[in-house]
């Protein structure tokens, strides 16, 4: 048993270390010093106290990988609210279940007392999901007049999609919106890459120097974030200087 406890103990490490971008060789640590490696781990990079509950979700998803979702089926089954809906569908997309995301989310939308606002801004990121553009635009152009949809990344879906279907004025427009210092990178690192596709090399250069420029300011955990996108925007400023 207590074997076991080392190996799930392991297995939880290195599947945060993978998901969080954390230098590889951490592994090392956590493989040859099992339960010290962990436990030095989990307090330098994972632990603090509003992260337990999260860390014991996380765990059980590694052990079984369904059982939030039967969890969340049974209790919607038990109790068929919008809210129980809501979580199953969120469930879905975690899991890049788009189908049955999306066959939730649309079930929400048919009660006419509730904001669907939350709803349809996961459909549009699910249908992105699937790349789906049609749809994309379907749903984001009912909620594009929201203030809250303005600078979204629901916008940047939108944008992404009426990039490919050739509506380009619109694409430009709408990924322009998500421009914002500190935030975006990885959204901000596709508008430069559009913007060097439509000839836009000048504006494509500034976006990509911020991105750069901001970068040198990171806290630890964006730079091990965002650190595929940092390498990319600098080898994408080699090519163009």
């Amino acid at each position: 048993m207590y074997y076991y406890l080392i190996l799930l103990l392991q297995g939880y490490c290195i599947y945060h270390m993978y998901k969080n971008r954390i230098p590889y060789y951490w592994i090392f640590l956590i493989l040859f010093l099992p339960v010290v490696g962990c436990i030095i781990y989990l307090i330098t990079q994972v632990y603090n106290k509003r992260d337990a509950e999260k860390i014991t979700s996380e765990i059980t998803t590694i052990i079984n990988p369904t059982k939030k979702i039967k969890d969340l089926e049974n209790k919607l089954e038990f109790s068929e609210t919008y809210q129980n809906r809501i979580d199953l569908a969120d469930a879905f997309l975690e899991t890049k279940d788009y189908s049955n995301a999306i066959k939730h989310y649309k079930e929400t939308l048919k009660d006419k007392s509730q904001n669907n606002f939350y709803s349809i801004t996961q459909l549009i990121k699910a249908y992105a999901g699937i790349q789906d553009f049609e749809n994309v635009i379907f749903y984001a152009e009912k909620i594009k007049d929201h203030s809250e949809f303005k600078k979204s990344r629901s916008q940047y879906y939108y944008g992404m999609a009426l990039k490919q279907l050739n509506k380009t004025e619109e694409a430009e427009f709408n990924l322009k919106a998500i421009d914002i210092r500190y935030s975006f990178y990885e959204e901000r690192l596709a508008l430069a890459k559009f913007l060097l596709e439509i000839k836009k090399e000048t504006e494509a250069k500034d976006v990509l120097n911020e991105i750069f420029n901001e970068s040198k300011h990171m806290t630890k955990t964006n730079k091990r974030l965002y650190r595929s996108t940092i390498s990319e925007v600098q080898k994408l400023l080699k090519e163009l200087n």
